[in-house]
């Protein structure tokens, strides 16, 4: 059933849905081969538990969300991958979608999603489309992924259709002008706005910075480039959001998903994205009953965590992890450490 993890402390739409294991698109950046083998592709998550979350029902870990919250369908995995032309999981996910009308934002590389039934079901869905593409030079280093020219006529032709954001993910500064040429292109096929997030090293690297447990650009030398493909994106006519969290506050909306504006797209904004960028909200009252704070399991390595989180909230965990590691989620942000 659709679950959450760690990114549900920082995230508007933590509760993400796979109908995959694996993925055939070889990106050699890929965080995800950090925590699985993604050669071995196999079957994710079906559509009788996709029904199971629509209809209401919840996980120990998805307790605390007692609203139509949108699904992020492709997180961990490509639904339309090529695997998925023999399968088909993802095409019967997308029929469930059209007959329920329930919300969802799904990211994919997989040309499978402008073809033929496909095409037809996305049209009639309650949806946002996610298109990853940076420039032409990642062809090098996403061997088994559509070109990048594949991929903007994909934006091309689901932009007619639907709210189309293109994922500047994970942008390189070596790759600076001829991202911004990208963004240009991206404009002229349709794409609605542009989510951006510096690479993330795993390795030291001479003028990088410690972030957690991530080496990353400095903070001045990306904020400086993400001014100005903000600017060409308003230049452009298109939204500019910022996925990097120490820049999140530049986006045109702190949730960087690019669904804002849209009626039944309901994020979770009780998270510390918002509550350290001054956007606070109230918890829901599932969110205040003992017995929800499961999904912060994920994030603690402690003998005994699980009984302790047994009888805790959602709420209580949430400010518990701030208050116990401020200085952590301040420079995270962005932010300045009082009295440092």
């Amino acid at each position: 059933m659709p679950n959450c993890g760690t990114q549900v402390v920082l995230c508007d739409l933590p509760i993400r849905f796979d109908t995959y294991k694996g993925c055939s698109h070889q990106c050699k950046y890929c965080f995800v081969q950090n925590k699985t083998d993604l050669t071995n592709i196999g079957k994710g998550e079906t559509v009788k538990s996709l029904r199971d979350f629509i209809e209401g029902k919840r996980t120990k870990e998805t307790r605390w969300c007692d609203w139509d919250i949108p699904l992020h369908w492709g997180g961990m995995s490509d639904p339309f991958q090529p695997a998925e032309k023999k399968n088909k999981l993802s095409l019967e996910c997308l029929k469930l979608f059209k007959e329920t009308q329930y919300p969802f934002v799904v990211s994919t590389k997989g040309k499978l999603i402008c073809e033929g039934e496909y095409l037809e079901l996305i049209k009639e869905c309650n949806c946002v489309i996610q298109i990853s593409i940076v420039c032409p030079e990642y062809d090098r280093i996403e061997l088994g992924a559509p070109t990048f020219a594949e991929r903007l006529e994909m934006v091309r032709t689901l932009a007619k259709y639907k709210r189309v954001n293109a994922r500047i993910q994970p942008y390189m500064i070596e790759t600076h002008d001829s991202t911004m040429n990208s963004i240009r292109q991206l404009a002229e096929a349709g794409a609605y706005g542009i989510i951006v997030e510096g690479m993330k090293f795993r390795r030291r690297k001479d003028g990088l910075a410690k972030v957690g447990a991530d080496y990353c650009y400095p903070l001045d030398e990306l904020s400086e480039r993400f001014v100005e493909m903000k600017a060409e994106a308003h230049r452009l006519g298109m939204k500019f959001y910022s996925g990097e969290n120490r820049l999140r506050r530049m986006g045109d909306h702190l949730c960087c998903c690019g669904i804002d504006g849209l009626e039944g797209f309901r994020g979770n904004n009780y998270n510390l994205n918002n509550i350290i960028n001054g956007h606070v909200e109230k918890p829901t009252e599932s969110m205040n009953e003992p017995g929800t704070a499961t999904p912060f399991n994920a994030m603690y390595q402690i003998a005994g965590i699980s009984k302790y989180l047994k009888d805790a909230s959602f709420k209580d965990m949430m400010l518990s992890e701030l208050s116990n590691k401020p200085k952590y989620y301040m420079e995270m942000f962005g932010q300045s450490v009082p009295g440092q």
